[in-house]
């Protein structure tokens, strides 16, 4: 009898071939009652003239810096205690404000179909009504510190209703987790920003405050922080790195069991991997622009680059901003 194993591996030229495989296999898995393991950690399969055998190995495990995981792991109010543990590692607010949090919109599916360009954030809000946005980028080539500027300042008037007044304001704080140099004039890998007299050394106000965390600026060896352990578990990339981190803390021992779990369900793998594919084309499309900025901008490469950035789902006022056009003249293209 002949028999062949073949990997199951995910990449941009055979998603389609890898998915029709697994939709073959799934069903003889949920059938046959010698399969007790979840349907996430198929990877290989071997193929008889008569039937499929599954084998089953340890899956790799998905990783923290994704923004879609991310978002699946923290931005659930079930695991609440999670976001509040890794929010109390980065700010020095009250103790008090995380007594009562809650997250805004916590559906990952609504969010990844309507805006795939915008950032699969995690928004809260706490006890007296601060705003706390958390987001990760691992893409270089958006124009990270004006969009951030842009979203905060949005977060400050979504709170003002009709016939409110300025003192229904609260502060907004934006949390953002990059994969890449943001702040390159400096080697802190936190970095904590807010209206400030540079001149005389005076605060003006702490009602906008944006928080920076540059993955590639941590230290080899630990600051003996609470928050450098998290952004480790964060950079995460091999099963071996997860469960060292783990041993540290049971918060980070709880995280490490969330994300076995997600590595192993078969729906939430198959919605990373397209989350990725489309985060390929996206980076792809970005470098496009950069290039074609360095040509001077010439106006048809700009509006060819605009129609693209629209087909993939950016949206109207982030295309604005990366190509120079007008939010008039990519909305009529």
């Amino acid at each position: 009898m002949k028999i062949s194993l073949r990997p199951l591996v995910f990449n941009q030229s055979n998603v389609a071939q890898a998915t029709s495989i697994r939709a073959a296999i799934v069903p003889i898995a949920r059938n046959n009652p010698v399969f007790h393991f979840p349907l996430g950690v198929i990877k290989y399969f071997v193929m008889t003239k008569k039937k499929a055998i599954i084998k089953s190995i340890v899956p790799v495990l998905l990783p923290l810096k994704s923004d879609f995981v991310f978002k699946l792991v923290f931005g659930d109010q079930r695991r609440v205690d999670l976001l509040t543990r890794f929010l109390q590692a980065v700010l020095d607010i009250p103790a008090k404000e995380y007594e009562n949090v809650t997250i805004i919109d916590p559906n990952v599916k609504k969010e990844y179909r309507n805006d795939k360009a915008g950032v699969l954030d995690v928004k809260i809000t706490t006890k007296s009504g601060r705003v706390i946005d958390v987001e990760i980028q691992v893409v270089p080539g958006i124009p990270l510190i004006k969009r951030m500027v842009f979203y905060q300042s949005k977060m400050v008037t979504e709170q003002i209703g009709e016939g409110n007044d300025y003192d229904v304001i609260q502060q907004v704080i934006t949390i953002v987790i990059a994969d890449f140099i943001v702040i390159p004039n400096s080697f802190a890998y936190h970095h904590k920003f807010r209206y400030y007299d540079v001149e005389h050394g005076v605060e003006l106000t702490d009602l906008k405050e944006i928080h920076t965390l540059e993955l590639p600026k941590l230290p080899e060896e630990s600051d003996m922080t609470e928050l450098f352990d998290w952004l480790m578990l964060i950079k995460a990339q091999k099963r071996e790195e997860y469960e060292m981190i783990a041993k540290k803390e049971p918060v980070f021992e709880k995280v490490v069991a969330v994300v076995k779990q997600l590595s192993a369900d078969e729906q939430a793998r198959m919605e990373y991997d397209k989350h990725e594919m489309w985060r390929m084309d996206y980076a792809a499309t970005m470098r496009n622009v950069a290039r074609i900025g360095r040509e001077e901008g010439k106006a048809e490469g700009k509006i060819e680059t605009a129609r693209n950035l629209k087909r993939l789902g950016v949206a109207v006022d982030v295309i604005a901003e990366s190509v120079g056009l007008s939010v008039e003249e990519i909305k009529q293209l």
